[in-house]
């Protein structure tokens, strides 16, 4: 009997130290998932998506015109504060005014690439139609003087295009770009400016759904393909709808060289992943995406074992990432939180270490 208590005793002590153990694991795991994350900077009522971050480490954000009062479309992060890039004139346009080559009318994403900044400007104000043509702007980062534009060709997109996200392969001389309002992709020559729309209204590139559900309240609407990134080891083109839970990749020969069937037949299913928006490789190989569901950052690694970064109250709609010097850059975009005016609501740009 005595024997029979002694043991009974150990086996209570050991479960009660088992969930003790667990509880306070669990508390370290919360506390070093929220340490990890820094906020270096916040928007009083300016709504950022796009965050890109260049080799010398300047940071660039971007305030895509899905409402009036944007007060710059493109800034360059300067000790916290957004200063206009690259200056006030670029970005003095407001809706309803005449259209010029030099001015930003709606930005949606930015991207350093080597020494310049690469702006993405869809041309489609408050989601009313594409002005003319989407256009592409490149600048100097040594000058910060334009240096390019591209515009781009009637055939490569539609009326109610909106052109989201690009990525950079300088390897093919070719920058590749999504269409989250009209589902497809596009390619564009470097050199010559030429670009070509593939994929256009597939399967991989339109939206599974036509909802999002985020803490426990439904987001409905219906974006196509948004999130791309280029694997710097498998020479793949990734892609993802943002209301969707499929992660497509394509080999970038065959979407350079291929025929529009041998193109679609060449279109990998990846994996079955969280909605995201923006995506990113680094240079292992590893892609970083947004749970937008669940209020979190993801890890798939090269073998496509997944895992939770960082998770609560600090990713509110992950919108775009960047990394530089083994850091993750990323905006909260809050897009699912706003039903009204967003004057007083506060948008954020942090960090994580990788």
């Amino acid at each position: 009997m005595k024997k029979a208590a002694l043991l009974l005793f150990s086996i209570l002590s050991l479960t009660s130290c088992k969930k003790e153990n667990t509880k306070s694991q669990n508390a370290e795991d919360k506390t070093e998932m929220t340490q990890t994350v820094q906020e270096i900077a916040k928007f009083k009522g300016q709504q950022v998506t796009g965050v890109s971050v260049s080799q010398q480490g300047r940071i660039f954000v971007n305030f895509p015109r899905w409402r009036p009062a944007v007060i710059a479309s493109v800034a360059e992060v300067v000790d916290g504060k957004p200063i206009a890039y690259p200056n006030t004139k670029w970005n003095n346009w407001e809706i309803g005014q005449e259209v010029n080559y030099s001015v930003f009318v709606a930005v949606q994403s930015v991207v350093a690439f080597e020494n310049d900044l690469y702006v993405l400007d869809t041309r489609s104000p408050l989601f009313k139609g594409v002005i003319g043509a989407p256009k592409l702007f490149v600048f100097d980062l040594k000058t910060n003087i334009l240096k390019r534009t591209y515009t781009f060709p009637k055939e490569s997109f539609h009326k109610d295009s909106y052109i989201n996200d690009l990525r950079m392969d300088k390897e093919n001389g070719s920058i590749y770009l999504t269409d989250s309002g009209h589902a497809g992709l596009i390619i564009l020559k470097m050199k010559t400016g030429k670009a070509k729309r593939v994929l256009d209204n597939h399967f991989s590139t339109k939206a599974e759904a036509d909802h999002l559900t985020i803490n426990g309240k439904e987001w409905k609407n219906t974006i196509h393909s948004d999130g791309i990134a280029l694997n710097p080891i498998n020479k793949k083109l990734y892609f993802h709808a943002l209301t969707g839970y499929t992660l497509y990749a394509i080999d970038v020969q065959t979407l350079l060289k291929g025929t529009e069937i041998e193109i679609e037949k060449a279109v990998e299913k990846v994996a079955k992943t969280a909605a995201p928006d923006g995506i990113i490789f680094d240079a292992n190989g590893n892609l970083y995406y947004a749970d937008l569901e669940q209020n979190a950052i993801m890890k798939m690694d090269a073998a496509g074992a997944v895992t939770t970064l960082v998770k609560g109250e600090k990713v509110r709609w992950a919108d775009t990432f960047s990394i530089h010097d083994n850091v993750l850059y990323y905006t909260n975009s809050r897009i699912n939180e706003i039903t009204g005016p967003i004057d007083d609501m506060i948008f954020g740009l942090n960090t994580i270490k990788l």
